[in-house]
């Protein structure tokens, strides 16, 4: 639709620095380098395309903000000294600077050479336009011209705001009914160790996994591909030092009906013991799927989007972050994998967290995210422990034997 979900305004504040910074990404690589003359052409087409908009403020109170056309856009920018491939995930974390979902643009498409010889690519935008589905969608329509559902059409401010405080104020009304709801409590941010304000707060990995091996794996588990992911991060966590015995994983769940480039989705969650496996973690996931998290007491959360900002904030604070994400993004379109004439040997979909301190870390410490394109599963890790997990390699190195421990091999970036 043409206004902004509930889901939207969260991280409509988070851009704002209320909460995390969330950036989408996607990644490809290429054992050659890419004809700018290519890439030039993506850029267009993803310029007035579906993530070719951005955010205007409403002029009515209670009305929600309104997505408006925007073609401006950042230049495509390519790198061409090469780079070394250690410095890969380096230079795509820094694609994410500088992004504006209000006043744009909100994407960026950028590639930079690679001392091996091929060439790396990022498209990276704002959450607020877009989740990790709807960034893949995108970029299928404008390598492979795959059509997207049109956009609803927006009705006045007035007519909006009217929607709105009806739906708030009813739905107020009958939850009240059952008694004042208790106010959720966020988790508290991790406190930083002295001098940590300058230590950089995330760190990230690629690996890659046959999905032979991957599905293998997981039916010997009594599992599937996605509660073996599960059951691996939650197991990086644990090897990474986290002290609890239960481990609560959040789990985005993707709820779109039609393919539509925007936050369609919802969040659910489950708790993960050491005695935990695939196979139990399947059931988990299954009846949690059926339970999504919702907003406390029955209260409409569309208050969120009627409420000045700061109390918005105070209100959502912490929604959905858990110990762990474990993001599914699932099967990746086959058009990503080539540009062109240019096969892909990699490509990868990951969320980074441009501008987050180590001073305010959030309560999840790793995340997660998994794809499946051709005859390969790739994993994209983030940490946000920078105690536990240091520097990439670390990350790298708890990832492969984490893999190891189940009779899988990775390969990483």
């Amino acid at each position: 639709m043409n206004r902004l979900s509930v889901l939207d305004e969260i991280f409509l504040r988070s851009h704002r620095g209320m909460g995390t910074p969330i950036v989408l990404q996607g990644l490809w690589r290429t054992a050659e380098p890419v004809h700018p003359a290519l890439l030039w052409r993506v850029h267009r087409d993803l310029r007035t395309g579906p993530l070719g908009r951005r955010v205007v403020r409403p002029r009515v109170p209670g009305a929600r903000p309104r997505w408006q056309t925007n073609a401006s856009a950042y230049p495509f920018d390519l790198v061409k000294e090469p780079i070394p491939v250690a410095a890969v995930l380096d230079w795509a974390d820094r694609q994410g600077e500088d992004l504006n979902p209000e006043l744009g643009p909100g994407w960026r498409l950028s590639a930079a050479r690679v001392d091996d010889g091929g060439c790396v690519v990022a498209l990276t935008c704002s959450h607020v336009l877009a989740d990790g589905r709807a960034l893949t969608l995108a970029i299928d329509n404008a390598l492979a011209g795959t059509p997207l559902a049109a956009p609803v059409a927006v009705h006045s401010d007035w007519a909006d705001a009217r929607r709105m405080w009806a739906t708030v104020l009813g739905g107020t009304a009958r939850a009240l009914r059952h008694g004042i709801p208790a106010r959720p409590t966020a988790a508290p941010n991790r406190k930083a160790l002295p001098g940590t304000r300058s230590t950089a707060a995330t760190c990230a990995a690629v690996i890659e996994i046959s999905a032979r091996d991957w599905n293998r794996v997981a039916v010997s588990h009594g599992g599937t591909a996605n509660s073996l992911f599960v059951y691996l991060i939650a197991n990086m966590l644990w090897a990474s030092g986290f002290p609890a015995d239960t481990i609560a994983a959040s789990l985005p769940v993707d709820t779109r009906d039609e393919p539509r480039v925007d936050n369609d989705m919802s969040m659910t969650e489950v708790s993960i013991t050491r005695a935990d496996t695939p196979a139990t973690l399947r059931r988990q996931a299954r009846a949690a799927y059926e339970h999504r998290m919702t907003s406390p007491g029955g209260i409409p959360e569309e208050l969120l989007q009627v409420v000045p900002d700061r109390w918005a904030y105070r209100l959502a604070k912490g929604a959905g972050e858990r110990d762990i994400l474990c993001s599914n993004i699932g099967n990746l379109p086959e058009s990503l994998l080539a540009l062109g004439p240019h096969a892909c040997t990699g490509v990868a979909a990951r969320a980074i967290h441009p501008g987050l301190r180590a001073d305010a870390l959030p309560r999840t410490r790793l995340s997660g995210y998994l794809t499946r394109i051709a005859d390969t599963y790739t994993l994209s890790l983030i940490s946000l422990d920078p105690q536990a997990v240091p520097t990439p390699s670390a990350l790298t190195a708890l990832a492969l034997s984490t893999l190891a421990e189940l009779g899988l091999h990775g390969r990483s970036w």
